[in-house]
């Protein structure tokens, strides 16, 4: 490692001489005795009249004489090229280990030659010793030997090389490899391989050290790199020094330049925990964190600073130091900016867009982001791109630089507007083209626009049934004649789901089966070929689902989405039916036998908005329940628990949602407001309800529930995510002689996952450090029937562990509080239950998001000691959201 040139020249002297040697006689010909007459000095003309091919034994003799490219009846020179050459044809194919050409016979002047080759040796198997199984399965794939492959010296330096470089990238830069070669006595001409392999200790980088630093912080600059980190320091012991303080006024001045910079070098010295990335080095990324450097003093207006030269030299016996040496030069500002060549905007509007004053710092990613392309606001380039300037073109060039100052000419081509001539999509095996292309905002015929490529990235990763990571638009323009074609390639993932689960309610284990075939094709459905295992492709959405705990409980339900009623419109149609059934495992002819049985269907029509803008949505609903209860009053405290009740009420639902993909968002937000009513129904009759019963004062549910969310996702740093969550519900009523109905309530804490989501059509809600259902107030006899209003505040920060659509993972740690009440006199948003912990996101293509989170609720619940504390969730399909 420390003699790394050196190393690299004997190995470079080593492979000269091994391609020199073979042909180091290459001028002259092998002759018999017999044939004296050849004349070294004056080489002869003769006519090529016989090969032959001795020595081999598994190779086809008329291939060798093919390759050789010496023919019969042709004229060769001897000694002459054709021979040279010959040989050198047949060493190329690194399968021999020994050639030469020999003229057996001379008869007049045809001459007949007789090739003679040594074969090496095939790979019968290979082994791997010193690595466990798992580490052997990886290098296996990457050195990609298979049997039969000849065994050439560039065959082992090639295998010894990838597998160093293999553990180089994982910090191992000390590791050995010797390749072992035994004949393979049950094979001839074949060999076995055994690689030895050596780890050693993991290399890591004990110290960085950046000299010629002074205007930027040492710690500053070491964050500025991504990939290349020294090992962690916690040394709280070592002080910090004296504050500088000047008091020659009243009021205390610190000297704040100096202070933030002593504080960063101590935090770096002392403090530096490396979690996200570890300590080894690889020389390609610390490269490219070398450039990382230099690219943050450009953005402070350093242009001129650059690196001198770096060092890598040996700490200890293991770890290895970093030297790097740099010049800032001096600090620039922006003076002058003029535009030249544009037309289609004014020099004022374009100065607007580029957002960049007299007198700011001269930051030149800032310059070329608001020029080309900021994913955070508007550019220049995106301002032509979206109006079908696909050929614009922007050049900034310092026309003149004068003390501190540089003045800029932003030279514009604009070109002419191009317009869309073909769209495609490749890639898609199981999903039908026509429902990829409805989801583009790219049509044959509009203008080129940026904006609206990635729009339809974005629509097509929302889909779920393609890998979010490498959707990849290829845009290909042809500027002979103005046009450009648009190719969407993708990636099918799975998109159907299984869910198979256990959960805990209300003291008993709740068994859950469930189906998910999110690109379900209707049309196919009678279709023989097409169930593979069921019919695919026209992105339809059926659902299936069963829970039991045993004969006493058991509920299923189906539903059905059509997302593009009609073919023409996103206009999504859901049809959906549930049958729950609870009793008390008695006899029906028990007199003490009771029942809780519940019918529901739901009809619902879903939009896309264009206005404020088309990521809003908007969903309107019809429901039916039923409740038919007999004896059911020791759980669910309604009357007599016997009787009928009826919930027919009237959804609405108007969203915006922005964020980037589904599974694993990174920016966006994705808010909603909802209204759910029943009609007033004790407003429309003439009915004294003060003097009825509970049972007739309910037989027809009526309610107003009001809900509402945002979510908002921030990425912090590269992959580094923070998403804030707020939820709220309220549910009210018409008529306070009835009062707010038993049934729809909200109940929270825990992981939502109880099984009883359909029972008396309540909503639960999940929040982590608190056993289920447990932050909601007792009410009626000291039964728990649920809150009419509750708040959950979350706050989470996400980083992922792998981003690979067949297993996405991502762990996170979080902030939450909530609370329920009983009425709004009650409700105080600041008077809430408060939790925090960690845990991790596994998305399962064919089980959908899998949680387990660890949590610790604060806060005491009054007559439940055990609500609070820590707690463990499970949660299926981000049920805790």
């Amino acid at each position: 490692m420390i003699n790394m040139l050196g190393k690299k020249t004997i190995i470079l002297f080593t492979a000269i001489i091994l391609a020199v040697l073979p042909f180091m006689g290459f001028g002259q010909i092998s002759i018999g005795d017999d044939l004296s007459k050849i004349s070294y000095e004056r080489p002869s003309e003769y006519v090529v009249g016989g090969i032959t091919v001795s020595g081999v034994e598994f190779l086809d003799k008329n291939v060798i004489i093919m390759l050789s490219e010496l023919d019969l009846g042709s004229k060769i020179k001897v000694p002459g090229d054709k021979i040279t050459g010959a040989i050198k044809k047949l060493w190329n194919q690194g399968m021999f280990e020994n050639i030469s050409i020999t003229a057996t016979q001379i008869q007049g002047n045809k001459i007949f030659l007789d090739i003679y080759l040594k074969e090496r040796p095939r790979l019968s198997k290979f082994s791997f010793s010193g690595i466990r199984k798992a580490e052997a399965d990886d290098i296996r794939e990457k050195i990609n030997l298979s049997r039969g492959d000849v065994v050439t010296d560039h065959l082992l330096i090639r295998t010894k090389n990838i597998i160093k470089e293999h553990y180089a990238d994982k910090g191992y830069l000390n590791s050995e490899v010797e390749i072992t070669q035994k004949t393979n006595e049950k094979a001839e001409n074949f060999e076995d391989l055994t690689i030895s392999i050596k780890k050693n200790k993991k290399v890591k980088i004990d110290v960085i050290n950046i000299y010629g630093n002074k205007e930027v912080s040492e710690g500053s600059l070491k964050s500025a790199m991504k990939e290349t980190k020294q090992k962690g320091v916690f040394n709280p012991l070592n002080p910090l020094g004296p504050l500088v303080i000047d008091m020659t006024t009243d009021v205390v001045t610190l000297k704040f330049k100096k202070l933030q910079d002593d504080i960063a070098n101590y935090i770096s010295q002392n403090y530096k925990v490396n979690i996200m990335k570890g300590s080894k080095y690889i020389e390609s990324e610390f490269k490219n964190d070398l450039n990382l450097i230099v690219q943050k003093y450009n953005k402070m207006g350093y242009r001129d600073a650059h690196i001198i030269e770096d060092s890598v030299y040996k700490v200890g016996n293991s770890d290895i130091g970093i030297d790097i040496s740099l010049e800032e030069g001096n600090k620039y500002y922006f003076r002058n900016i003029e535009w030249v060549g544009n037309t289609i905007y004014t020099s004022e509007f374009l100065s607007t867009i580029l957002g960049i004053r007299k007198g700011d710092v001269y930051n030149k990613e800032l310059l070329e982001t608001n020029l080309s392309y900021n994913p955070l606001g508007y550019d220049v380039s995106s301002l032509y791109m979206d109006n079908g300037y696909l050929f614009f073109n922007a050049t900034p060039v310092e026309v003149y630089v004068n003390n501190d100052s540089i003045d800029l000419e932003i030279r514009i081509f604009e070109g002419k507007q191009a317009r869309i001539d073909k769209v495609s999509i490749q890639g898609n095996d199981k999903t039908n083209d026509h429902v990829v292309i409805r989801e583009l905002r790219t049509r044959p015929g509009q203008l080129f626009s940026r904006s609206d490529i990635i729009r339809s990235t974005r629509e097509l990763a929302n889909l779920q049934y393609f890998n979010a990571e490498t959707i990849q638009p290829d845009v290909k323009p042809n500027a002979a004649e103005g046009t450009v074609d648009v190719i969407y390639k993708v990636e099918e993932t799975s998109a159907d789901q299984i869910e198979l689960s256990g959960g805990w309610g209300y003291g008993r284990v709740i068994g859950t089966i469930g189906l998910k075939f999110n690109n379900f094709s209707l049309n196919n459905f009678f279709k023989k070929d097409s169930w593979r295992p069921v019919p695919t492709g026209d992105g339809q959405k059926l659902s299936l689902r069963f829970q039991t705990y045993g004969k006493d409980y058991m509920s299923w339900s189906v539903s059905f989405t059509e997302p593009w009623l009609g073919g023409k419109k996103p206009n999504a149609l859901t049809v959906s039916y549930f049958h729950s059934l609870y009793s008390n495992n008695l006899l029906k002819s028990d007199t003490n036998y009771a029942s809780f049985k519940i019918d529901g269907v739901t009809v619902g029509l879903g939009k896309r908005l264009t206005w404020p803008d088309d990521f809003f949505t908007l969903y309107q609903g019809v429901n039916f329940q039923r409740y038919k209860l007999k004896n059911y009053s020791t759980i669910f405290p309604v009357g007599t628990g016997t009787g009928n009740f009826h919930n027919i009420n009237y959804e609405i639902n108007l969203g915006r949602n922005s964020i980037n993909q589904p599974i694993y968002p990174r920016s966006g937000s994705d808010i909603s407001l909802g209204l759910e009513l029943t009609p007033p129904y004790s407003l429309l009759s003439n009915k004294d309800y003060s003097t009825l019963d509970e049972n007739e004062k309910y037989k027809w549910i009526e309610y107003h529930k009001w809900k509402a969310k945002a979510y908002w996702y921030f990425e912090l740093m590269d992959k580094l995510v923070l998403a804030s969550k707020i939820r709220f519900g309220y549910l009210g009523h018409y008529n306070s002689v009835i009062g707010t109905t038993p049934f729809e309530r909200f109940y929270l804490g825990g992981d939502g996952l109880s099984g009883y989501n359909n029972f008396d059509g309540r909503e639960i809600i999940g929040m982590r450090g608190y056993a289920n259902e447990t932050v909601t107030p007792l009410y009626y006899k000291d039964k728990n029937i649920g809150g009419t209003i509750f708040t959950r505040y979350s706050l989470e920060l996400r980083y992922p562990i792998s981003l690979n659509p067949s297993s996405t993972i991502y762990a996170q740690a979080f902030f939450e509080a909530g609370n329920s009440w009983l009425g709004p006199q009650d409700f105080n948003p600041f008077d809430v239950r408060r939790a925090a912990g960690v845990g991790l996101r596994v998305f399962l293509p064919m089980f959908g998001m899998l949680g387990l989170d660890w949590a610790y609720g604060f806060d005491q619940i009054p007559g439940i000691p055990s609500a609070n504390g820590s707690h463990f969730h499970f949660s299926l399909n981000q049920s805790l959201d």
